[in-house]
């Protein structure tokens, strides 16, 4: 039997068949919808995929935030887990780490010796948990940083003209950025996966870069122990150079508004 028989130029056919037909299955491939198996948001506009994100931040129940906060010319690195009835972290600066905790309305503060003043009295609350009067200025300068939504809707703001941008990917999951003034006034990375969750937001002016995670996972809020915890009362101890309130200023700006309202990210 010769090369140019018929069995030949059918087993010829079929070899050719497969491998057209592996070339169609790789085509459709190449222009499958990048949409597929996402929740959708994708195929909204810039300014829709914004409001579907802040209206999930802001029905869900908690978040996990960290990144970088540069406020008032200061940079401030976050860690801290937010529910509706309070948080827990960490929030350094280049002077001091601060360990916060507020449960209900009482919030319990752990920094230096140094952050409280130089009086005896101040110097014994170095390294304990100081449980903060709300009268107190000090209060009202950290308790943004516990307040979940406060804190949300100061980080999530694009500033200027928003466009869609590319598809990519926060950690394992993916994503759609917003941006805003060609990303001058902000980037906002939204999950393609379930319910459209901000994951990432670069704020604007360079003012710093947070990732969100974890929403609505429980969060642990107990009071500190006992013998970790110090209370003054109504009153901190206070030193010559300060004339009330804490011996040192708080790590962020207030932002706008003041006291429960506070906003460090403002």
């Amino acid at each position: 039997m010769t090369a140019h028989s018929p069995a030949a130029r059918l087993r010829r056919a079929a070899v050719a068949g497969v491998v057209f037909a592996g070339l169609a299955v790789a085509g459709t491939g190449c222009g499958a919808d990048p949409d597929e198996g996402t929740n959708g948001v994708g195929k909204l506009s810039a300014g829709q995929i914004e409001g579907k994100a802040k209206a999930a931040a802001g029905a869900a129940s908690s978040v996990h935030l960290s990144g970088t906060l540069v406020s008032s010319g200061k940079t401030f690195t976050l860690d801290m887990r937010l529910g509706k009835e309070g948080g827990s972290g960490e929030v350094k600066s280049k002077e001091d780490t601060f360990q916060l905790l507020r449960v209900g309305d009482q919030l319990y503060l752990k920094a230096s010796a140094a952050f409280w003043g130089t009086s005896e009295a101040a110097g014994k609350l170095g390294d304990k948990y100081v449980k903060v009067p709300e009268s107190d200025p000090t209060y009202k300068q950290f308790r943004g940083f516990t307040d979940m939504h406060v804190l949300l809707d100061g980080l999530l703001g694009l500033d200027g003209k928003l466009a869609k941008g590319e598809y990519t990917k926060v950690g394992a999951t993916r994503a759609v950025q917003v941006t805003a003034d060609q990303g001058k006034g902000g980037k906002l990375a939204v999950s393609l996966e379930g319910t459209p969750y901000p994951l990432r937001m670069e704020r604007a002016g360079g003012a710093g870069t947070v990732d969100l995670n974890e929403w609505g996972q429980p969060v642990q809020l107990d009071p500190p122990p006992a013998d970790q915890t110090l209370d003054y009362g109504s009153q901190l101890p206070t030193t010559k150079e300060s004339g009330g309130g804490s011996g040192s200023p708080a790590p962020a700006p207030t932002g706008k508004g003041s006291g429960q309202g506070s906003n460090p990210a403002g």
